[in-house]
């Protein structure tokens, strides 16, 4: 049972180190820490199924996390622009440009 937690354990560290984008030494300590801490107090027989099913669980949610991530960026590449670069960026699909806005001077 102890070589199952270390296998679940080891794809969860996988799936936190491809969901994020920051250098190794740039990510977030706790998040690691708290899956090493469930992890630990895994211990007792009674709940080793249980556990396994909730690892298995929030493994599952990484990945589908991460592939939701990968699809919008590649289906809806205008996701992380804001409104005004959003408008032009559909204006100019289309083949329009938009017009200039004119700006009075004070």
């Amino acid at each position: 049972m102890v070589a199952h937690h270390t296998h679940v354990y080891r794809q969860v560290v996988r799936e936190i180190a491809k969901a994020t984008v920051k250098p190794r030494l740039a990510r977030n300590k706790d998040i690691a820490s708290n899956f090493r801490a469930l992890f630990a107090q895994s211990g007792r027989p009674e709940d080793a199924q249980h556990f396994q099913h909730d690892m298995q669980n929030a493994l599952t949610f990484l990945r589908s996390q991460r592939e939701h991530k990968a699809l919008l960026e590649r289906y809806n590449p205008l996701i992380d622009l804001t409104a005004e670069e959003r408008i032009e960026a559909t204006a100019r699909r289309v083949g329009l440009n938009m017009p200039k806005i004119h700006v009075p001077e004070a």
